[in-house]
């Protein structure tokens, strides 16, 4: 790995513009106290518990329950192995928010909450609703004939607009998702089949939200959920945080100044790594040390939180191309909001390449049998970064940490995949394969 500095100095800037992995520490990183949950962050929590009824019915994959919108916490000894961690560096486990039902990512933690606040609100304008009861009232045929004359729009490059859409669909709105050229096609078939409008572009994702947040200016019935600024899906990541922590203390790692809890959290726009950070932060303070992963081609959120905060910086300013084929992080800019609430909180930013992504992607399968895209194997290489690095020792020097090392959890935040077609996954897995190939053939 590439020796950095702890700010964005010349030696890290070389490293951006060439696209050679570096790991970048937040110098405004503070120490956090834990302070119990934003009340925001509780009223989302407590949404997705009274829409545990209405989903379990809108679903048929949810086999008519109303299970909470969750994902497990893995322990994977697996994988820990096979990344060489040292020993007396830790335990692995992975966050598999790629196995969350209904939208198979973390965007339906967001994603969902907002559709939810949004039917809400009008459904108690119209006097359909009561404020605080069971979401079951959304489907109801009053509910169903207000929300058929709205609709709901979004820009994505296609988790977010998966989990806006089918939703939004399923309740009874006119679901628009606004795509960006480097979306998939499965996702738009999956849209389309899910009864969703998709508006396809040439352009990035910052252009087809652009274009989503325009159309929707022009029509009073028209709600634009706003990935850039939008607290109300901040919130809903944020909720994440308190079943996390129950998992956690199932499993005996309760985060604590003995005990410190390292995520590794895929980044694209901000939103769903920065709202699960603050909510951690809340809960655990100083205890829990969040690093945002990025592709070379695609450091936004690294490059907002770095350079003059008053800047709109992008990555094309940079020379960097947004390629990746981690589509969901293809994201030229950073959320500013984001930026902002975490400014305190973030502990750093490594960036990767697309052949870390496909071989993370790799080894979550042959280790585990964890069906994940490219996006999703983002944060792998960051347990290395901080164990094995330079760098990323003196971090842990910095938060005097090394007594508690080997006592560290290391998690791995998996972000989307389990709705990929079974071609697709077959063949990411071949792709993979042929690139580590000739490094073994040289190894």
């Amino acid at each position: 790995m590439t020796s950095v500095q702890a700010s964005l100095s010349a030696a890290g800037s070389a490293a951006l513009k060439t696209r050679t992995p570096l790991l970048w520490l937040n110098p405004d990183r503070a120490q956090v106290l834990a302070q119990g949950e934003d009340s925001d962050f509780a009223a989302a929590q407590a949404r997705f518990a009274r829409a545990g009824a209405l989903l379990g019915a809108l679903f048929p994959e949810l086999n008519g329950t109303d299970a909470p919108i969750e994902s497990p916490l893995l322990p994977v000894p697996r994988l820990q192995e096979s990344m060489g961690l040292p020993g007396g560096s830790g335990k692995l486990f992975v966050k598999a928010d790629h196995l969350l039902p209904i939208a198979g990512s973390i965007k339906a933690r967001g994603g969902f909450h907002e559709v939810l606040a949004h039917a809400e609100a009008l459904a108690i304008t119209a006097g359909v609703a009561e404020p605080g009861v069971d979401l079951s009232v959304l489907s109801s045929p009053k509910a169903r004939a207000l929300f058929s004359s709205r609709t709901i729009a979004v820009g994505s490059t296609g988790n977010l607009g998966l989990s806006i859409g089918v939703l939004a669909a399923a309740l009874g709105f006119r679901a628009v998702v606004h795509m960006s050229s480097d979306a998939k096609s499965w996702k738009k078939d999956e849209l389309r089949r899910r009864g969703a409008v998709v508006v396809e572009h040439a352009g990035d994702y910052a252009q087809a939200v652009a274009a989503g947040r325009a159309q929707s200016r022009d029509d009073a019935n028209s709600y634009f959920v706003d990935d850039e600024n939008s607290l109300l899906l901040l919130a809903g990541y944020a909720a994440a945080a308190r079943p996390l922590a129950a998992q956690l203390a199932a499993a005996g790692r309760t985060p604590s100044a003995k005990q410190p809890l390292f995520v590794y959290l895929p980044c694209g726009v901000g939103g769903a790594p920065g709202g699960i950070a603050l909510g951690l932060a809340r809960l655990f303070g100083s205890n829990v040390h969040c690093f945002f992963a990025e592709p070379v081609a695609s450091p936004c959120m690294l490059l907002r939180m770095a350079t003059d905060p008053g800047q709109d910086v992008s990555v094309y300013d940079w020379g960097l191309d947004n390629r990746t084929v981690a589509d969901g992080l293809a994201v030229p800019r950073a959320s500013a909001l984001v930026a902002s609430r975490i400014a305190n909180v973030l502990s750093g930013v490594f960036t990767v390449t697309d052949e870390q992504l496909f071989s993370g992607l790799l080894r979550a399968w042959e280790c585990e049998r964890l069906e994940i895209e490219p996006s999703a194997a983002a944060g792998f290489p960051g347990p290395h970064w901080i164990v094995s690095s330079e760098v990323g020792r003196r971090y842990i020097e910095a938060f005097s940490l090394e007594a508690q090392l080997e006592n560290a959890t290391h998690l791995l935040w998996t972000t989307g995949g389990s709705l990929l077609p079974q071609e697709s996954r077959r063949r990411l897995r071949e792709e993979a394969r042929l690139m580590e190939a000739p490094l073994k053939r040289h190894g």
